[in-house]
Parts: structure tokens; sequence; C-alpha cells
């Protein structure tokens, strides 16, 4: 059966005081995923240390793959780093499959720890981020 209406995929960043909103459409996979990485690369960087809480809207998400898990597990990393808490909202059951197939759903959603974002800072310094 042929998808007649392919979804593109799109990241859609809103921001407001304190809170950064990405809403993630279509199929987060191998070919996509680089699409939330440059957007974490933009958007979580020490400078926005502002930043408490970080949205990702998964409404209008298709599929997953694991690079795209691998780009959660990245904006994860980056919000920590800036000592934002991540949130999955509005998660479809193919990304609930992967997450409990996966058992990463406590890790992306568990509390940033000041080691984390002191160890980040430590390697961005170096170059290593």
């Amino acid at each position: 059966m042929t998808n007649l209406h392919p979804t593109e995929f799109t990241v859609t960043v809103y921001r407001t005081a304190g809170t950064l909103t990405v809403r993630v459409a279509g199929e987060l996979d191998y070919d996509t995923c680089d699409g939330l990485t440059d957007m974490a690369a933009r958007h979580l960087t020490a400078d926005q240390a502002e930043l408490s809480d970080v949205r990702l809207d998964f409404r209008d998400l298709t599929w997953i793959d694991s690079s795209g898990l691998s780009a959660l597990l990245t904006v994860r990393r980056r919000a920590a780093a800036i000592g934002a808490t991540l949130y999955l909202d509005h998660r479809p059951d193919v990304l609930e499959r992967m997450l409990r197939l996966t058992n990463v759903l406590d890790h992306l959603l568990a509390p940033v720890s000041g080691e984390e974002t002191r160890d980040w800072r430590r390697r961005t310094a170096r170059g290593d981020a």
C-alpha cells in the first residue's frame, strides 16, 4: 500500500520565557535525525542557560527508528547541560513502543544533575562537545 500523503519531516521551534518547545513532525529516522540534533546544537547552548524547560511535542510524529532515539538522547544531554528539564509531550504509540522496548524513558525524563551540567561545560571548553 502506498502512502498517498507522505508526511514531511519538520522541526518547529517556539520560545517563551524559560521554555523551548520543539514540535517534531513526520518520520524521525536516519535520514532526518540531523534536523533534531542541529536544532539542539543551535538552541541548547551555554548562553541559553535561562531555559528551564525543553518540551518536545510529538503530536505529529509518524515514525521513529534507532537513529531518532539517538537524537532524543542528544537533546536530553544538551538540555541537561544547561540545567533544563526535558519533557516528551503528546507521545504517539510508535514512540511509546520505542521507549518501552529500549527502556530509556526514565533516562530521558530523569531530573537534571549538577554534575551533568558541569561535565558538559568542561567538555565544551575543551572542544569535545
